[in-house]
């Protein structure tokens, strides 16, 4: 791990965008979501946090987070067990002044006082619905030499077409930025613009002193939205800067978008920019190498260890502990950890959850618009 201490705090909401996957976050939050055939959602922001000295994480959970918590523990596998700072999961309830929050104003203002008496002079605010390898040190820099009030992470793409349904919750607030160099002139809030925009990753830095104060002031005014309420009226007197993020990004917004970034690592262009920066950790779970046996073909298929193969794989993501059986076929499909796929069944296009057993002799299919999701523990 690198060793640079960065003199910043991390806080991390993995309850947001939960409303646009809600088949993948029945039983867990959008920060535990499996992703790239051993991770969970919430490595790449955690492990790219510690790789650049931030070793003081919070992550404020609203529901569904036992799946979270099982899966990071103390946080050794990141380094994060230590008396001071280290990983602090805080859930609704923990204290009395701590309840279910609905935006980053009221959940911000439940750990007020444990913000406060941290150490760091800055605080680093990111959502876990991106994964991507990001160089935290590097935004840190850019804030402190630019004087900025906040500094604001966006990268350049089209809007997700899923953040334009007409059913979008607006309590998962989108937004794009007009720049004027790296100065941010303007915010536009659930902005429905076609092509390449300045899009918000929901990044954020500021001085920990002035955050305390800005969300302070906020709450009283009856404010809940930090982009909305706090950041947009206030870009004409803050000097809030822009940081372009240019590496990979693979962005969360629906099932489809769950799949296609799954699949889009298969192409070795994608999983080097990924994962050839700074590593990745991620919980451990001590288990066997894949064993292809006898008779198995395997193609452009991604595979955790634990694996078992006997059938045809193609265009895969294979979680851990996935079994293929005899005479299976299997195309263009993420099959989370400890599926089960018996001999001779026909599946294509297919996402299944945790647990998973498709039958013996089963032929279940979806297409390339519209993938088959099956939920945990089910039985096809």
């Amino acid at each position: 791990m690198v060793n640079s201490n960065a003199d910043a705090m991390g806080i991390i909401f993995p309850n947001s965008y939960d409303s646009l996957v809600p088949e993948l976050v029945s039983e867990r939050l959008m920060a535990s979501i499996p992703f790239a055939s051993r991770y969970r959602m919430s490595d790449f922001v955690i492990s790219s946090m510690v790789n650049c000295g931030i070793d003081n994480i919070s992550l404020i959970v609203r529901k569904n987070y036992h799946s979270l918590m099982d899966h990071l523990g103390s946080g050794r596998e990141w380094d994060l067990t230590r008396k001071n700072g280290g990983l602090n999961i805080v859930p609704p309830f923990a204290q009395k002044n701590i309840k279910v929050y609905n935006g980053r104003v009221e959940a911000l203002v439940s750990i007020k006082r444990f913000i406060q008496s941290q150490r760091e002079k800055y605080v680093v605010l990111s959502d876990a619905n991106i994964a991507m390898n990001f160089d935290f040190k590097a935004l840190l820099d850019a804030h402190v030499e630019s004087g900025a009030d906040v500094t604001i992470v966006y990268n350049r793409q089209a809007i997700p077409e899923s953040f334009k349904n007409p059913d979008f919750e607006g309590k998962d607030m989108y937004f794009t930025m007009d720049l004027d160099g790296t100065r941010v002139t303007k915010i536009n809030m659930n902005s429905v613009d076609s092509g390449v925009q300045n899009l918000g990753m929901n990044i954020f830095v500021m001085e920990r002193e002035r955050l305390v104060k800005v969300i302070d002031e906020a709450y009283l005014q009856g404010r809940i939205y930090f982009e909305r309420d706090v950041l947009a009226p206030r870009v004409p007197e803050l000097n809030a800067q822009g940081y372009r993020y240019e590496g990979y990004v693979a962005r969360i917004n629906d099932v489809k978008s769950y799949f296609y970034e799954n699949m889009n690592l298969l192409e070795e262009k994608n999983l080097d920019a990924l994962f050839s920066g700074n590593p990745i950790y991620t919980k451990i779970r001590d288990d066997n190498p894949t064993r292809y046996l006898n008779g198995s073909q395997v193609k452009n298929t991604m595979a955790a260890d634990g694996c078992v193969i006997e059938g045809e794989v193609e265009n895969c993501v294979l979680f851990r502990g996935v079994k293929i059986g005899k005479g299976a076929k299997v195309k263009n499909c993420v099959l989370m950890q400890d599926t089960v796929v018996e001999a001779n069944t026909d599946i294509e296009y297919i996402i299944t959850d945790k647990n998973v057993t498709i039958s013996e002799g089963k032929r279940l299919k979806g297409n390339d618009t519209f993938q088959v999701y099956v939920a945990k523990r089910q039985i096809v």
